[in-house]
């Protein structure tokens, strides 16, 4: 069966005495390891302000605390994400209000944000799901004409880019998930980028118990609560080998996305998505609309490939029963979107295999 998801681990011959040696070295908490990993990982994206946490759900957590929501605050957000997305403003007290989404595409829409704009909205929540990524030309204008801060949610759309630009460099909080079946895996692991070196001097401190790091802990001074949502040294180090390998696996990615892109489009019974302007997408997950899903994962199964739509909406969980409404483009999309295999592990003769079976019907 070709998977739908899948880790990649660089080869054990890299990853393994690098994982013995800071095990054995006596330091496998925070450390000069996960400095490393950020120096490097900030290099990528192109965002010196940026920090690691143990987790994206952490980065989350603390993105919405440097926002400054407070419990009845306002958070527009979509219904078409991973759970942590929005359980993490429920965790601040916020209140979610639900965006709408472009059914052409699953990513939240600019028009239905704006329409629901109040005196307590407090952030606007993004998600760049399965890699493709949000119209951030027209979420840069509301955020500008408002005053209200945007928080990327980046899990599925690290090597994606806006304007040429890695996604991570534009808006005030952009956070990555590093857990295992993402782009970049180190078994667990997140980070948070930002803009303001001020807010990232708070954001290191939220990370260690509110601690400051620079500083012994016999002259430190907690003046606000922290959390222990510091990398260790250890994930880290997978990090670091796996950075290594970085380019080529999400440019297989993309380039099987792109494949895709072409060889699916005029095939009776399949939508090809629509991708936002001055965007480029990573692929995390290949996503488009078809006729019959079930019909079409049944088929799909058959030949040996495994298709779904992975994500369970988040509007229909019972905590968020506060937040319900009319939603008419997430149940269009809902129902017709999937996703087929599209990752570092996908050969030309995979791809070329799914593309023959979608072309046979179903």
């Amino acid at each position: 069966m070709i998977s739908l998801v899948k880790p990649y681990i660089a080869p054990s011959n890299e990853m393994m005495p690098a994982i013995e040696e800071v095990l054995y070295s006596g330091y496998i908490a925070t450390g000069q390891a996960v400095y490393d990993f950020e120096d490097v990982f900030r290099n990528y994206i192109g965002n010196p302000l940026s920090l690691s946490l143990h987790s994206g759900t952490d980065a989350l957590h603390i993105a919405l605390i440097l926002a400054g929501v407070k419990p009845g605050d306002e958070v527009i957000s979509t219904p078409m994400t991973a759970e942590p997305t929005n359980t993490s403003i429920a965790m601040v007290g916020g209140k979610v209000v639900w965006g709408d989404i472009n059914p052409n595409n699953g990513l939240l829409d600019p028009k239905s944000v704006r329409s629901l704009i109040t005196e307590r909205t407090k952030v606007i929540m993004l998600v760049h799901y399965a890699g493709m990524v949000c119209d951030m030309d027209e979420f840069n204008k509301i955020s500008a004409e408002y005053n209200i801060p945007i928080i990327e949610d980046a899990a599925h759309a690290l090597g994606s880019k806006y304007n040429g630009k890695m996604v991570g460099c534009n808006s005030p909080y952009t956070i990555f998930s590093l857990q295992a079946i993402k782009h970049l895996t180190t078994v667990d692991g997140g980070f948070l980028s930002l803009k303001n070196e001020e807010e990232m001097g708070r954001a290191l401190k939220l990370r260690w118990f509110g601690l400051d790091k620079t500083r012994s802990r016999l002259e430190n001074d907690i003046t606000e609560v922290g959390f222990k949502y510091a990398m260790n040294n250890v994930n880290a180090t997978i990090g670091l080998v796996q950075m290594k390998h970085i380019n080529e696996v999400v440019g297989r990615y993309i380039e099987n996305g792109k494949f895709y892109d072409k060889a699916l489009v005029g095939i009776n019974g399949v939508q090809i998505v629509d991708y936002n302007p001055n965007t480029e997408a990573s692929y995390w997950l290949y996503t488009m609309k078809v006729e019959n899903r079930k019909e079409f994962m049944r088929a799909m199964e058959v030949a040996g490939i495994m298709a779904s739509p992975l994500h369970h909406r988040s509007d229909t969980h019972s905590i968020f029963n506060e937040s319900r409404r009319e939603l008419p483009n997430m149940e269009e999309w809902y129902s017709s979107f999937v996703h087929i295999p599209c990752g570092w592990w996908i050969s030309e003769e995979d791809r070329n295999h799914i593309v023959e079976t979608i072309k046979k019907g179903w």
